[in-house]
């Protein structure tokens, strides 16, 4: 058996901060290297090169967020066996995520080709981009089965509160990643098709080397009488059932915000492209401040975890209170920074005048919705790590028919002012719509439920 990892009175602000800084690094390296994808053909490729990375990255982003969930749940059920000493349960929750991350990437792969024509049909791009996306999706769809299941062992080492190993696992993706891309793409002059080649085998090297971390890991805990892989556990109905219901629940939620996202992003083109293309540096700002706020919200994840799984009620207001006090005051210095220091920044993302006078004017909205924002990541990890994925589900549906309730009148009213009101509206609703949950998540650990 295995006792929680801090125990409860050495258990201090510092241990936070400590397991939350890798987790910030390792999300920072992701856009870097979309940048060196972007940099690569920009220099090597031609025009339809880089449509076709465009687009071609879109679907992928848009495919493998929908399947979040396997990281996500994955960390809610690893962390709940490690606070409960269950090491067994741990090596079997991580076995049925990464099954289903590996048959869920051969699928895509099976479905390749109606998914690709289906898309740039839709797309409706130009036939020498949808030729090259073509080829740029048939390379990069073979790393599918190690990227989903990489979702999985990443959800793992998160629950088990190994952040610098995630770091270390994270920045073997993307620096082997752009090395292959920068030698495929530029030195062979592949174009798009060389990046989705050096990411398919950037995504299988780094499965299997983040495998081996994690084997190694559980090996060495492995102390319990049953197999290290616990078929029984593994093949379980009833947790068979559990796990596929967490995954869709968490599914149907992250298409909510993909839904809000995308609203937001339709009505913003209606302002014009000055308004669209300011909206969409702003977002920039958004989603550079989600990768602090991120990083707290995954912490309270593997902690909130264990602490469920230890049935601690004081151990979870203590991860609960500290972990969100850290990402408050990391939410206020970021919405001041955006504050006072956002029109340096929007000047560093465009050289276009009008759309830089536009991005300054709605500037205060982007500020205020860091600042309010807290609450919907923190509650996130919380509702994550007790795996309470129905909750999260129906605060998702909430949340988004309030925020297109209240787009619909405010964009009419008041503009783009209106929407990004409407906006903030929608990351407030997220956290409001599980407040009440929380409350019954905390009486059922008084009461041992």
């Amino acid at each position: 058996m295995t006792a929680p990892a801090l125990p409860l009175p050495d258990f201090t602000r510092a241990d936070i901060a400590r397991r939350a800084w890798p987790i910030i690094v390792a999300n920072a390296s992701v856009p870097l290297l979309g940048l060196v994808d972007t940099a690569v053909i920009g220099h090597y490729g031609t025009t339809a090169d880089l449509g076709a990375l465009a687009l071609g990255a879109l679907l992928f982003n848009v495919i493998y967020w929908s399947f979040g969930f396997l990281r996500m749940a994955t960390t809610g059920f690893v962390a709940q066996a490690d606070g409960a000493g269950d090491e067994p349960e741990v090596r079997a929750a991580l076995a049925r995520s990464m099954l289903m991350g590996l048959g869920l990437g051969a699928g895509l792969w099976l479905l390749q080709w109606p998914l690709v024509v289906a898309y740039f049909a839709a797309m409706d791009a130009s036939a020498a981009v949808e030729s090259t996306g073509t080829a740029y999706f048939q390379a990069r769809i073979w790393g599918a089965p190690a990227a989903l299941a990489l979702y999985a062992l990443c959800g793992a080492l998160i629950g088990l509160g190994r952040s610098r190993t995630l770091l270390l696992v994270q920045l073997l993706l993307n620096g082997l990643n752009a090395g292959l891309d920068v030698y495929f793409a530029g030195v062979l002059d592949m174009g798009a098709r060389g990046i989705g080649l050096g990411t398919a085998i950037a995504e299988w090297t780094t499965c299997a080397v983040a495998a081996w971390l994690l084997w190694r890991t559980l090996r060495a805990r492995h102390a319990d009488a049953e197999a290290f892989l616990p078929w029984a556990r593994i093949r379980d109905r009833a947790r068979l059932r559990r796990t596929m219901s967490a995954n869709g629940d968490i599914m149907l939620r992250t298409l909510c915000l993909l839904g809000g996202f995308g609203w937001f992003a339709s009505q913003g083109a209606r302002f014009g492209d000055v308004t669209l293309a300011a909206n969409h540096i702003l977002l920039q700002l958004v989603s550079f401040s989600a990768f602090f706020l991120d990083g707290f919200a995954f912490v309270a994840e593997a902690l909130v975890g264990g602490a469920t799984g230890a049935r601690d009620r004081a151990r979870f207001r203590r991860v609960v209170r500290l972990s969100s006090e850290l990402a408050l005051a990391t939410a206020a210095v970021l919405a001041v920074g955006i504050w006072l220091l956002g029109g340096a920044m929007v000047g560093l993302l465009t050289s276009l005048e009008e759309v830089s006078s536009a991005a300054r004017t709605y500037l205060p909205w982007t500020a205020l919705y860091v600042l309010l924002s807290v609450g919907a990541f923190q509650l996130d990890g919380v509702f994550i790590g007790a795996t309470r994925t129905r909750e999260m589900r129906n605060a998702g549906v909430a949340s988004l028919l309030v925020f297109l309730l209240c787009a619909w009148p405010a964009a009419a009213l008041w503009g783009n002012h209106g929407l990004w009101a409407a906006f903030v509206v929608f990351v407030v609703a997220r956290a409001l719509a599980l407040l009440p949950y929380y409350r019954v998540l905390d009486r059922g650990l008084a009461s041992g439920a």
